[in-house]
């Protein structure tokens, strides 16, 4: 349906995300067009949201930070706008459904259109609920990306086989958040993913070491990492663009599979 295949047509992608508006937008467009240039295959925007359950400590605080700096989901669609005159990665938003809901939901996925948004993932959306949303989804060309968790359990295969765009795998219990180790017996879940899907499946959740991306993307199709961005946006703002450029060029590094002759 959207452009968001072409993330994973050259081998496994690294996925980052951001949190639109934290500190500032300007902020914001400076490091994704420096992630583009190090290698991100897509990019995930997070809408920030007051209540954002999904999230750790690091997200839920970006979250704040761009709120109270006055962002507002119109004013991350004319960022997007802008943003698309120099790129044409692929995009997503990743939010809540209380905010495309209190947008109103035609109005939503029409402007994901116009700006040049592929998909949107709404992790607090149940499967049971996603027709709520997937018709006008689908209406405006716009993927509704799936989450598997591993409390997903019997629902792994029937979630797998209405996926469109990208599944997003979550590696481990709870919320987002950097880990020193990820203990999920993550392959087997892929391998019923896999049984059951053709759309690319992407990991995330606790990933921010180039040796987790690696391990991630090797069972998977790529890695997804946030909270470790956000981390290095909040040390320094005015640095940001660029540490953020060197550590996706790192992650991207080490996503790519090591192949070894003779």
């Amino acid at each position: 349906m959207s452009k968001i295949s072409k993330a994973f047509e050259n081998g496994k992608a690294f996925i980052p995300f951001i949190t639109c508006g934290d500190p500032d937008l300007e902020t914001t467009k400076k490091c994704v067009l420096e992630m583009v240039k190090a290698g991100a295959d897509l990019v995930e925007l997070g809408i920030p949201f007051s209540d954002p359950t999904a999230e750790g400590p690091v997200i839920q605080e970006a979250n704040e930070r761009a709120l109270k700096a006055g962002t507002t989901t119109d004013k991350i669609f004319e960022f997007v706008k802008d943003l698309r005159k120099e790129t044409d990665v692929p995009m997503v938003f990743m939010t809540y459904a209380n905010v495309v809901f209190s947008y109103g939901s035609e109005k939503f996925m029409k402007n994901c259109k116009e700006t040049g948004i592929d998909g949107v993932i709404l992790p607090d959306l149940p499967y049971e609920e996603k027709d709520e949303f997937l018709p006008v989804c689908h209406e405006y060309g716009i993927d509704l990306i799936s989450l598997i968790a591993p409390t997903s359990r019997d629902r792994i295969a029937m979630i797998a086989k209405e996926a469109e765009g990208f599944i997003y795998l979550v590696s481990s219990l709870g919320v987002t958040g950097m880990r020193n180790e990820i203990t999920t017996d993550l392959d087997s879940i892929v391998k019923l993913i896999r049984e059951n899907s053709s759309v690319p499946c992407a990991i995330g959740f606790g990933i921010s070491k180039p040796e987790q991306a690696a391990k991630m993307a090797a069972i998977s199709d790529g890695a997804i990492v946030g909270s470790a961005i956000i981390k290095l946006i909040n040390e320094d703002k005015d640095t940001a663009p660029e540490r953020v450029g060197e550590y996706v060029k790192q992650m991207k590094s080490a996503v790519i599979p090591r192949f070894r002759f003779g």
